[in-house]
């Protein structure tokens, strides 16, 4: 028994595959975690001639980011895995470089569109094995949580989220 997954859960999806989806997640979780601080720095020290616009649109994305960092962590524990919480997890986690010193406001869109980029291209990873089809359906989520991700991270329209049978679970055709 591996002592980061909770004892004795069967949703369908065997304990080394949960383990392999839940370390993706941990990743993704650890990653926008470190974008939404970074994010939020930027959302502090913008300057310059379009402080009042850029001001506003970070303020969204670390909103949304903080949403989807909770979401995150609450699919790891679902799957009966305990969350990395703290600076020292997300850092050996995360690809995502810290801002050395207050950048251009030119240089944070830069930086943001690239950690953006970062973000989203591990989910490969995750999704062949997180969209096999499983005997029974996960834990619940909202369809919400699905239309957000899939906006966010440019995800197609496959996933089935109902409130009973969650995101991406798709029953096994016989």
């Amino acid at each position: 028994m591996n002592p980061k997954a909770a004892p004795g859960i069967d949703i369908g999806i065997a304990e080394a595959d949960r383990l392999t989806i839940t370390d993706g997640i941990s990743r993704l979780l650890a990653d926008t975690y470190t974008l939404y601080l970074k994010t939020h720095n930027y959302h502090w020290n913008v300057t310059g001639p379009q402080f009042n616009t850029l001001h506003l649109m970070f303020e969204t994305q670390y909103n949304e980011l903080w949403t989807a960092v909770d979401l995150l962590a609450e699919r790891i524990r679902a799957l009966g895995v305990f969350v990395p919480g703290s600076n020292r997890q997300f850092a050996a986690l995360t690809v995502i470089p810290e801002a050395e010193g207050v950048p251009s406001a030119e240089e944070m869109l830069a930086d943001l569109v690239a950690g953006h980029e970062a973000v989203r291209a591990p989910l490969a990873t995750c999704s062949p094995l997180s969209s096999r089809p499983a005997t029974k359906p996960p834990p619940t989520c909202s369809p919400s949580v699905c239309r957000s991700t899939k906006r966010r991270h440019g995800c197609s329209d496959r996933c089935s989220a109902s409130p009973r049978l969650g995101v991406g679970w798709q029953p096994q055709v016989a």
